[in-house]
């Protein structure tokens, strides 16, 4: 099958850890390696943001990436990426008319918009992935989020639009169905963990204390930082290590990290917080397996890979009970859950756990089993497969035409 995957901002060769590149990022990565090992064609398009990328790169996970000329080649602010969608759309209309993809597959709202724009004159059958949601970013963030003021509106008539809509949650599934996208239409598909990379047999980073809690993602307020670090002032010999944001020499240059810093020393823990700034992929196993127990506190959660990633090195975790979390992590099985924004609760779980070496291991086992049997990337590129099929399925017949010739 020949696949186009749409991913306007997240780069799947971005380094990670900066405002606009996480997760994402790394599902359209490992989901595009994942169906090329399976003898699967795949593009992914995502925006040039550096007049020096070729236009063209072939990965070492076998799918090639096009950096597609949309707005200034430089970096900007994902909300900011709207009014470039048409030229985005245009070029994608380009593209598959000289040489028409089976699927398209669109990460994102505004990767959705540029789809469904090119896809349409041509017939093609569109699977949208939203990864995240204005009504929820609203919801949550209030005055402070800085999305378009068309997003809401613009992602139900892209749902709507779509083929088929693959949630990465039951909740996404939940909201969706608010928005008035019709449920027989839509799958849920997870996101997945590199087994291959997370395992619990390995090197663990050196710890300067007693127990440490291991917090990974971008430097942003919604994930929940601020959280933890009032929690940790309920839990003595312990240390935090909070992984994400830019690297160690521009720490001081963040806002949020200069925010996190000061609540630590107003809460007493300045010398037990500590801030890595960006961390390589390649260190990240280390980090996690050094850790007693990997927090995820954010206010809202479309997915989250990090609990993957830390269940996959034998590691418990404790998360809050938000969106993709709940579908992740089994409460009292492979970790637990407690309400967002409530350091007093997450406390006490912590204390508890820490003080309780028998449960945390027995998380961690049944952790390694849960991600080893439902969330490898070859797995999840399975189930993304019964979702193009049911969109070819569903397609015009000009698209089946172009799907028999695969």
């Amino acid at each position: 099958m020949k696949i186009s995957m749409v991913s306007e901002h997240a780069n799947p060769l971005a380094t990670l850890g900066e405002v606009d590149a996480g997760g994402q990022n790394v599902h359209v990565a490992e989901l595009s390696s994942a169906l090329c090992r399976q003898g699967h064609e795949v593009t992914v398009y995502t925006r040039r943001d550096d007049r020096h990328q070729r236009e063209r790169v072939r990965t070492r996970g076998g799918y090639q990436v096009v950096h597609v000329p949309a707005g200034p080649p430089e970096r900007l602010p994902k909300d900011e990426l709207l009014p470039h969608m048409a030229d985005f759309g245009r070029f994608l209309a380009d593209e598959w008319r000289r040489e028409q993809p089976d699927v398209v597959h669109a990460h994102f709202w505004m990767s959705g918009l540029a789809s469904t724009l090119a896809a349409r004159e041509i017939n093609l059958p569109v699977v949208q992935t939203f990864h995240a949601l204005g009504v929820v970013k609203r919801r949550y963030q209030g005055a402070a989020d800085t999305s378009p003021p068309e997003r809401v509106q613009l992602e139900r008539l892209i749902g709507k639009s779509a083929t088929r809509v693959a949630a990465t949650c039951s909740d996404e599934v939940f909201e969706l169905a608010r928005l008035g996208l019709p449920r027989p239409r839509m799958s849920v598909v997870p996101c997945g963990v590199d087994l291959t990379r997370f395992t619990a047999e390995g090197p663990k980073a050196p710890r300067g204390a007693p127990h440490r809690i291991v917090s990974v993602g971008r430097l942003v307020p919604r994930k929940g930082f601020a959280t933890a670090i009032a929690a940790l002032a309920g839990v003595p010999d312990t240390e935090l290590v909070i992984a994400g944001g830019p690297g160690q020499g521009r720490l001081a240059d963040d806002p949020e990290a200069r925010r996190l810093r000061e609540l630590s020393r107003r809460c007493g823990v300045g010398d037990r917080v500590h801030l890595l700034g960006q961390v390589g992929r390649a260190e990240m196993p280390e980090l996690l397996r050094s850790a007693d127990l990997v927090l995820c506190t954010p206010w809202y959660e479309p997915f989250g890979i990090v609990p993957l990633e830390a269940m996959a090195s034998g590691i418990p975790v404790v998360a809050a009970a938000v969106g993709g979390l709940t579908d992740t992590v089994v409460d009292g099985v492979t970790g637990e859950l407690v309400p967002p924004q409530r350091p007093d609760v997450l406390a006490t779980t912590l204390r508890r756990l820490l003080d309780d070496p028998a449960v945390r291991e027995a998380y961690g086992v049944a952790g390694m089993d849960r991600a080893r049997s439902r969330y490898s990337w070859d797995r999840i590129a399975t189930d993304i497969l019964r979702v193009y099929e049911k969109a070819l399925a569903e397609a015009p017949a000009s698209s089946h035409a172009a799907a028999g010739q695969a």
